[in-house]
């Protein structure tokens, strides 16, 4: 199946991920990830739920659930480029688009960062689920005090926008969550998403 014919479907999770074309970086310092989350925050936050994300100097990862009070909601055409089933892949690409247009102007460059289109995966599963935000926040090679990845959020008290108390609860509590997390991932599994 084409990637865009993949639509985000609304009540369902998704590893969604790009990275840089040719694998250039796309964030070239702390300022750059905290724009792009800033931008995520507008355009992500209103349609989808954060489960976890890791910006990586090349490539991100973000897990998303549509949210499904959406459906019925939005003004939505049958069929075509402004439809439901096309709508939520547009939030992510406008995401994609706002940051590379704010990139392009202070770096003095032109035409796009990322690959497009981005990359999406259904997840069918609950152990899916969890192995994925396991793999998301396991990029970093010190993932435990890497900045810029959900992991820190979750295993905090601070204020976040990612769904804490859900995701805990996928892996029973906190204490298995960080457990969990010291455990390496099933080589198999990891194969299917390095960029």
């Amino acid at each position: 199946m084409k990637i865009r014919e993949n639509h985000l479907e609304a009540g369902h999770f998704y590893h969604i991920f790009n990275r840089g074309v040719n694998s250039r970086l796309v964030f070239l310092n702390d300022e750059n990830c905290r724009f792009f989350l800033r931008k995520a925050g507008l355009y992500l936050i209103p349609y989808f739920d954060i489960y976890a994300y890791c910006l990586m100097p090349n490539h991100f990862h973000f897990l998303l659930q549509v949210k499904s009070e959406m459906d019925g909601i939005l003004p939505f055409k049958k069929s075509g480029l402004h439809s439901e089933e096309c709508f939520f892949s547009k939030q992510m690409a406008r995401l994609i688009s706002s940051y590379t247009q704010a990139f392009n102007k202070v770096y003095q460059r032109s035409g796009p960062i990322f690959e497009s289109p981005f990359k999406r995966i259904r997840i069918d599963s609950e152990e899916y689920l969890r192995n994925i935000i396991i793999y998301i926040h396991q990029n970093p090679e010190n993932f435990q005090n890497y900045k810029f990845s959900s992991y820190l959020a979750v295993i905090s008290d601070t204020r976040t926008n990612i769904r804490r108390n859900e995701l805990i609860e996928l892996f029973g509590d906190r204490e298995n969550f960080v457990e969990c997390h010291k455990r390496e991932l099933n080589e198999n599994f990891v194969k299917d998403f390095q960029l």
